[in-house]
């Protein structure tokens, strides 16, 4: 049998926020745990997280999708990937015929996590030029592999003469699209069906942006980015490379090679320059 004590009112009033002040002081953590219980029993239940902050839920990034082929020039690859490499929604991945290595004209392997068989899907298709381009325009597989992923891209973008490929591909037919100045007749005769602009250092039909020779593809990696971010942020990734970026996709500085007369052999560039005499 339990015994209840009934303290006067008296004592209830005074007593008892005596003994919680001193419950207070000498057990801290079981009075705030107590206050804290009490707040969150009657605090809203959280909202759920919303994509693209800190939440669980993960937020899908768009993937570029870069062609390697054997011979292909190492700018037209490393040029947009350092413009690119850092924007926030995307991410690089390389894809060449059987993945693995692929050896750059100048000798640089590089490794395509992808081969054309298991290739996802890419929001953004670039395929760069370079002189392992003259073979490729015979390559079916590779034609073929431009072929299906254009039809889902949201952009097909090429630099140098990998718009040769494109047009090969039979993509670009009744589209305006430029290329190397240099080989600007290799372009050409891929398909003549194509609008090619001698002029432009990059060109912008519809989803499709083809750049001229090697260093216009930088140039045309930052127009993308002003297209898909804002003028603001191309140039903050300019300043970042400290990289002068050639704004003006109508005017090449080496148009002037594409204008050549046909035939004319000072049009092909050597790839580079003699070696300076020895003091």
């Amino acid at each position: 049998m339990q015994m209840r004590i009934k303290l006067p009112s008296f004592f209830r009033r005074r007593l008892l926020p005596a003994l919680w002040a001193i419950s207070v002081t000498v057990w801290p953590g079981v009075a705030r745990a107590d206050t804290l219980s009490a707040r969150a029993a009657d605090a809203p239940p959280p909202a759920p997280a919303q994509a693209g902050t800190s939440g669980d839920t993960a937020v899908a990034k768009k993937t570029i999708g870069i062609v390697l082929y054997p011979g292909f020039e190492t700018l037209d690859v490393f040029g947009p990937v350092e413009m690119w490499g850092e924007l926030p929604g995307y991410r690089i991945a390389m894809v060449s015929q059987h993945g693995g290595r692929v050896k750059s004209v100048q000798g640089v392997e590089t490794h395509a996590t992808y081969s054309f068989a298991d290739a996802p899907q890419f929001d953004i298709l670039m395929v760069p030029g370079g002189e392992g381009a003259r073979n490729e325009v015979n390559n079916a597989r590779l034609l073929e592999f431009i072929r299906r992923q254009d039809t889902h891209t949201q952009w097909t973008v090429s630099v140098c003469t990998g718009a040769a490929l494109l047009a090969k591909a039979g993509i670009l037919r009744g589209r305006n699209a430029t290329s190397n100045k240099q080989v600007f007749e290799f372009a050409e005769a891929q398909d003549p069906g194509v609008h090619w602009q001698k002029n432009a250092r990059w060109v912008v039909d519809g989803k499709y942006v083809t750049s001229s020779g090697i260093s216009a593809g930088t140039d045309m990696a930052l127009g993308l980015v002003e297209k898909l971010y804002g003028r603001r942020m191309a140039e903050k990734i300019a300043e970042a490379a400290e990289y002068q970026w050639n704004d003006d996709p109508t005017r090449d500085p080496f148009a002037r090679a594409a204008t050549r007369p046909r035939g004319d052999a000072s049009a092909q560039a050597p790839r580079a320059l003699p070696p300076a005499p020895l003091p």
